[in-house]
């Protein structure tokens, strides 16, 4: 199996040799065709040139340069190379300062060799840990990052969003348009773990130590701070299409709500009794409608009776809510015609409604092993 570590780098020459013959020390006891690749930012401290010198007694390392942009582009620049150019099966995703131990790249790779395609040095699972030392805004920092990452992109399931030690099989790669992610700096962690959970990878996340760096400065400036908040508020954006797909369907159970609602009054039924049974109808509606359009491509345990139970217990919820609201509104606003009150009803449900059927009936398979 192929693999290639790639090590984004600007002005990392104090780092770069070392980290360089850290991976080297640690290949030999890996039975894989290991390769480094440098992907550097033109760096004017020279750190390709030292590269280029230490490419005369290692083979397996590998150098592209480009215009600084973000690490984001970075890596993409190097993920495209190591998978056409150099062929890899698989790629790292590791920081060329010591942040990472090179000890901790078997681990992963046994991972990947276990059937994970997506593999995450995690910081935030047991037994990974941060640097003590770390000041509470530089812990603000990476804890806010995964918060906005799994409540606001909605990566749910994975406690470290942001990390920058990971293993991908190549293949997952391939399925992933880099140029829709739109982004070019550190904000490409989030972006490329949400694209591989849309594809429905497996991912897996082992603890790592994160160690502060002892040589060169961080690269994360505001700029980068600015462009993770807005695109993790993208991401959340496509994302919605689903939510947006719910509420068509919701608009047309209302239509079929308030059809028969009106139906049944016009044929001299009790409002009292039509609409709990108008809601029954709009919730089959419903069900159908998100079964095989809003949620179709979604992978779950359950089949379709007994999501169709789920739905219709959830829909109860929302029915008691809806009808609760009809009935206070009935009661207070007795001269304003009940299609009103049934319309107003509605609204309240759909929020539980959606989030309900969403993370509970229609629950998709988590690919996290």
């Amino acid at each position: 199996m192929k693999t290639v570590i790639i090590l984004p780098t600007f002005n990392e020459r104090a780092n770069i040799a070392s980290i360089i013959e850290a991976l080297q020390h640690v290949f030999m006891d890996i039975d894989h065709d290991m390769h480094i690749l440098v992907v550097d930012d033109r760096s004017p401290d020279g750190t390709a040139e030292v590269v280029r010198s230490l490419q005369a007694d290692w083979r397996n390392v590998h150098l592209i340069e480009g215009r600084k942009v973000g690490l984001g582009a970075a890596y993409i620049r190097g993920m495209r190379h190591a998978s056409t150019a150099l062929r890899a099966d698989v790629v790292f995703e590791m920081d060329a300062d010591f942040s990472h131990r090179p000890q901790d790249v078997p681990r992963l790779l046994r991972e990947i060799e276990s059937g994970a395609d997506f593999v995450i040095g995690s910081r935030y699972v047991t037994g990974g840990s941060i640097p003590k030392d770390w000041s509470r805004l530089r812990r603000l920092n990476s804890r806010g990052g995964n918060i906005a990452a799994r409540y606001i992109a909605g990566i749910s399931g994975i406690k470290d969003c942001t990390a920058g030690f990971r293993a991908i099989r190549t293949s997952l790669l391939r399925r992933i348009d880099f140029t829709a992610l739109r982004v070019d700096g550190y904000a490409f962690q989030v972006a490329l773990l949400h694209a591989a959970l849309e594809q429905g990878c497996s991912i897996k996340e082992l603890p790592v130590d994160f160690i502060e760096r002892e040589r060169g400065e961080s690269k994360l400036g505001l700029s980068d701070i600015f462009e993770f908040i807005k695109n993790v508020w993208w991401i959340r954006l496509r994302s919605s299409r689903t939510f947006m797909k719910f509420a068509v369907v919701g608009a047309s159970g209302i239509i079929v709500n308030l059809g028969f609602f009106t139906l049944f009054m016009m044929l001299g039924l009790n409002k009292y009794i039509a609409s709990p049974i108008a809601i029954e109808l709009s919730i089959v509606w419903n069900f159908l409608f998100n079964n095989y359009w809003t949620f179709r491509g979604r992978k779950t345990h359950d089949r379709t009776r007994v999501r169709g139970v789920k739905f219709n217990l959830v829909s109860v919820l929302a029915l008691g809510l809806s009808y609760a609201t009809f009935l206070a509104l009935s009661f207070s606003f007795p001269t304003v015609p009940p299609q009103i009150h049934q319309l107003i009803g509605i609204l309240p449900a759909t929020l539980v409604n959606y989030f309900l059927n969403a993370y509970w009936t229609f629950k998709q398979i988590k690919p996290v092993q």
